[in-house]
């Protein structure tokens, strides 16, 4: 039990967190601004939460600050995905852009959004970065690595884009999804994770501590996680299985006015955008 118990419930803490997200951001628009200003909250919450156990070493304080960071990145994901922190581009890229104008039009219209991930990172740094409970800050950066990596695997070419998670209001992320056997990155991305999720579980096993234990196997279920998230990547599994209770009216949502955002430009694009 001292390594089953935190291992599910990191695993139950992604998957019911990444399902709430699904669900949320395809209500209609109308609703978004409760659910970014319950998020916000929650943001506020999980940042006092991290500061409150940062000098706490016992195992409820080891569980709470871990809690934090991941709902302190379910923060980010949610703000992206409902459209409410973006980029300065608003448009998607028309057929044949590639190379780095293509990247750098990706980078525009997700640029507000990398700027909130490092100024949470940042103020999550200040408040535990030096304490002795700092998991929560741990368990973000991994969920920032995870992030990173699996997003560019996608804008180099997989075979699994999972199109299917994009909300419709966010179809301009589509333009940035490649679909392809393989790409470079990837073999590097695999390893790099699953070398992270072995150092981790080794630190899980060498710990004498029973809170030491509990956060290392945290954390190294959220690198297994990680090595799981970029194999189904490349895998034909039916991975919105997983979440198939948040995503019952995804087709619904998609056909209807509600689903389109005002932050977006949905006109087809038949002429190259300047850079």
């Amino acid at each position: 039990m001292a390594y089953a118990l935190p291992i599910a419930y990191a695993l139950f803490l992604w998957w019911f967190a990444t399902g709430l997200i699904f669900f949320l951001d395809q209500l209609p628009v109308r609703t978004f601004k409760w659910s970014m200003a319950g998020g916000t909250a929650l943001l506020a919450a999980s940042l006092w939460v991290i500061w409150a156990a940062s000098d706490d070493t016992s195992l409820f304080a080891v569980y709470a600050s871990f809690t934090g960071g991941v709902l302190a990145w379910g923060w980010q994901e949610l703000s992206l995905y409902t459209g409410y922190v973006t980029g300065p581009r608003k448009q998607s890229c028309p057929a044949g852009c590639s190379g780095w104008r293509h990247f750098g039009h990706a980078l525009g219209v997700n640029l507000w959004h990398e700027i909130a991930i490092v100024a949470v990172a940042l103020a999550i740094w200040g408040l535990c970065g030096k304490a002795v409970n700092n998991w929560g800050l741990w368990a973000y950066i991994l969920l920032w690595a995870m992030h990173l990596s699996a997003r560019l695997n996608v804008f180099l070419g997989v075979r699994n884009v999972s199109e299917e998670f994009v909300p419709a209001h966010m179809a301009v992320l589509r333009s940035f999804l490649t679909v392809k056997p393989m790409n470079l990155l990837f073999p590097f991305s695999v390893t790099a994770a699953s070398i992270g999720a072995v150092l981790l579980f080794q630190e899980a096993f060498s710990a004498t501590a029973g809170e030491d234990r509990a956060g290392w196997s945290l954390l190294a279920a959220l690198a297994a996680l990680a090595l799981f998230e970029h194999w189904m990547l490349m895998l034909p599994l039916p991975v919105e299985k997983l979440w198939k209770w948040s995503l019952p009216h995804r087709r619904d949502a998609a056909k209807s006015r509600n689903s389109i955002s005002p932050r977006f430009d949905y006109t087809p694009l038949k002429t190259p955008l300047s850079p």
